[in-house]
């Protein structure tokens, strides 16, 4: 586990997808109004923070969801 005390890691699990989970992270935060930036981003609020990632996650569940009603074998 990374050394992390939340016991949480911020791995990307298919290294090849970072640069497009960053511009994904950046898509969202541009719509949600939140000014997100490369590098240190320590002035967020945790609800700002949690937005971005809380609508991230709710993006991504609905794409699979679709892909696996599409397929019709779950």
């Amino acid at each position: 586990m990374a050394n992390n005390t939340s016991g949480r890691s911020n791995r990307v699990e298919v290294p090849q997808a970072k640069d497009a989970l960053n511009k994904f992270k950046m898509e969202v935060a541009s719509e949600l109004g939140v000014n997100l930036k490369q590098g240190y981003n320590g002035d967020l609020t945790s609800a700002q923070a949690g937005s971005i990632g809380g609508e991230m996650v709710r993006k991504m569940i609905k794409k699979q969801e679709e892909a696996m009603a599409g397929q019709g074998n779950y």
